[in-house]
């Protein structure tokens, strides 16, 4: 029996800065370690929310010795643009299946589903003719199950693997069509975290639907995604010291290097902290400036991709030609109003022009 971790008090009180969703799970189920049948297999999301582009490990991971645990991925891309934007989540998956959560030397999150539930998945093969809607995104679906065999495939590689088998070679652009691929795909995934929610901010998406840009969208609901942006500064306090205490539920020596601002890896500083505008990232640059900079970079790097895909065009079959290409156009309107929306929104709040002098709405 899977019984599935997704755990959270929906009635939550946006004003009320002590509740905290991320602590669900690990509230709920620490307490049961052990005491769960041998045919039980508890599922935990990767992260301690829900499949955000980018969130910490989970901390319930480490913290069931005594539990058989599965690691749960998601393949449909429900927040990283539903098959309407090229997102290769390999890399992130990847990341997540090398993470210490003991430090350096300790075991990985591979191991620890290695040594009990394996890895599952949240799947998106619909009645499309291409399965997933957009034809590259059934590359996430080869690869999670190849990255379910052997965690430490590399994701590049698996990557490659598919071009091969989708694109099988039979004329003089193969070598164009395998490197436009890997020059559209490799890097997706983070550029769509640029051009959405900014260093691990998470949830600006509209309600329900979850696809496109609503920055408030869920601010004042009792859902418990909260972003906390006030005039002054953005993001949640999850420290002991002055927050939800949500960092204490790490072993060390995650614990200390999400607690301290200074340590605290920069995309994912405002999961866990609330800082200025103008708090200096270890990149050196600020916060706001940060947030305008990846915003504008996400609309630029989306833009290569389409015209990238146009090089390959008489090198593919016509019509998965043109379904990719209409992807690409929404996916380049799309991140452009993402641009716009949060740019304008986080400048009408703090109130700090653009070091570059860039338009905002």
């Amino acid at each position: 029996m899977h019984w599935r971790a997704f755990v959270y008090n929906h009635r939550q009180d946006w004003r009320d800065r002590s509740t905290d969703r991320a602590r669900a799970a690990h509230d709920h189920f620490v307490p049961l370690d052990g005491r769960f049948h041998d045919n039980v297999i508890v599922q935990v999301k990767y992260g301690p929310m829900d499949f955000q582009p980018r969130e910490p490990v989970s901390p319930l991971i480490a913290a069931m010795p005594a539990t058989r645990l599965a690691v749960e991925f998601q393949v449909t891309q429900e927040y990283t643009g539903q098959q309407r934007h090229v997102c290769y989540l390999a890399p992130w998956w990847s990341e997540v299946l090398r993470f210490p959560p003991w430090g350096a030397d300790g075991a990985t999150v591979a191991t620890v589903a290695a040594g009990g539930g394996g890895l599952v998945a949240v799947s998106n093969v619909g009645d499309d003719g291409y399965w997933t809607g957009h034809p590259l995104a059934q590359a996430n679906l080869y690869a999670f199950g190849r990255l379910a065999w052997d965690p430490g495939l590399d994701p590049v590689a698996l990557l490659d693997e598919w071009i091969a088998l989708t694109f099988p070679p039979d004329g003089t652009g193969d070598d164009l069509v395998r490197k436009t691929l890997h020059e559209i795909m490799d890097g997706s995934w983070r550029t769509y975290e640029r051009y959405t929610a900014p260093l691990g901010v998470g949830f600006m998406v509209r309600p329900g639907h979850h696809y496109g840009p609503d920055v408030d969208g869920y601010e004042y609901t009792p859902w418990g995604t909260y972003h906390f942006a006030d005039r002054d500064g953005v993001g949640v306090d999850r420290s002991r010291a002055s927050g939800t205490g949500f960092t204490g539920q790490y072993p060390s020596p995650w614990r200390e290097v999400y607690e301290s601002v200074e340590r605290c890896p920069d995309e994912l500083l405002l999961f866990f902290h609330h800082v200025p505008y103008g708090h200096v990232l270890h990149s050196g640059a600020t916060v706001i400036q940060h947030i305008y900079d990846t915003h504008f970079a996400g609309v630029e790097q989306v833009v290569a991709m389409r015209r990238r895909w146009e090089s390959v065009a008489g090198r593919v079959d016509p019509a998965l030609h043109a379904r990719v290409r209409e992807r690409l156009d929404e996916q380049v309107r799309c991140a452009e109003e993402w641009r716009d929306q949060v740019n304008a929104y986080f400048h009408r709040k703090s109130g700090v022009a653009d070091a570059h002098g860039r338009h905002i709405p």
